[in-house]
């Protein structure tokens, strides 16, 4: 288990801190958002999204990964299996998935620029 955790978070970490492409004038602009366009499309947004939160970190809009799983290890004490960034309607939000102590799964919406617990909900 802790093994898969330290895979997960240093897939995350790696993920904000080594993207090698340069972000574009509007990552955020969705051109034809909400409909299907393949696991292709999504990887690419994904890594936008991971570029473009790098970037947010480096010049102190947002909180870095490890002070953020921090919060989210106080707030609900259990295994962290997983780790997104997207950002919506101008706010970066991380969502965590947690494994709670009784086997639960929970999904932890974090405002990545203060560290408020926006959402906590049961998967």
């Amino acid at each position: 288990m802790r093994l898969r955790y330290t895979t997960v978070l240093t897939a995350a970490v790696a993920a904000l801190l080594l993207g090698a492409a340069a972000v574009s004038a509007d990552p955020w602009d969705r051109h034809g958002e909400g409909r299907d366009h393949g696991d292709r499309h999504d990887h690419h947004d994904r890594d936008r999204d991971h570029d473009a939160a790098r970037g947010a970190v480096e010049r102190g809009e947002i909180k870095p990964l490890a002070e953020l799983l921090q919060i989210v290890k106080d707030k609900l004490p259990g295994e962290i299996t997983g780790v997104e960034i997207e950002r919506k309607h101008g706010l970066w939000l991380y969502e965590f998935r947690v494994i709670d102590k009784a086997g639960r799964l929970f999904e932890v919406y974090v405002d990545a620029q203060n560290g408020e617990v926006r959402r906590t909900k049961e998967k």
